[in-house]
């Protein structure tokens, strides 16, 4: 190879089916439970005419957990040493999308519904309907930035580049 020649810098594989699997297993759970919570008639569990704390709270924590896995899964399709801006933007998108659907679902319980908690019973509303859905768009669009579109990483910084990095960040200074 001559000296004006730079070498071919392959991408590696990725490979991590463990994380993968584990996120698609946490992510299946996440959202038995969601429906669990939001439409327990599939599961001949619907004993009362109203949405209640039990209910609304399954399906808060159901969408946590799904969130939870989308997030391990999407994860593992990048490398662990680049990740670009986007996928770390709809990271925190994804889960603002969480906080969102949670503080709308519980928002009696918060004391920001329309029936105050005082009234004894949790209502779980129109506006409070439109709150989670909302929020789980918001959900989505984090997960859709988190895809990587591209698949040429660059490759990972080898040991040596790192130590001369390090050498590079060192700066001595001698006082008397």
């Amino acid at each position: 190879m001559s000296e004006n020649q730079t070498p071919e810098i392959t991408p590696k594989p990725i490979n991590n089916t463990f994380s993968r699997r584990f996120g698609l297993t946490v992510t299946g759970i996440g959202f038995f439970l969601f429906l669990l919570g939001s439409v327990p008639q599939l599961f001949g569990l619907d004993n009362s005419e109203a949405v209640g704390f039990v209910q609304v709270g399954v399906f808060t924590i159901g969408l946590l957990v799904l969130c939870l896995g989308g997030t391990i899964t999407l994860n593992s399709l990048w490398p662990k040493h680049w990740r670009s801006l986007a996928a770390d933007i709809g990271l925190r998108v994804a889960w603002s999308g969480w906080v969102l659907a949670g503080v709308s679902g519980m928002a009696d319980l918060l004391g920001l519904g329309t029936s105050p908690l005082a009234a004894g019973f949790i209502y779980f509303g129109f506006w409070q309907a439109r709150g989670v859905i909302i929020g789980e768009v918001v959900i989505f669009i984090g997960f859709l930035m988190m895809i990587p579109y591209k698949r040429d990483f660059p490759p990972a910084p080898s040991e040596s580049d790192l130590r001369a990095e390090d050498q590079a960040n060192i700066s001595i200074s001698l006082e008397n």
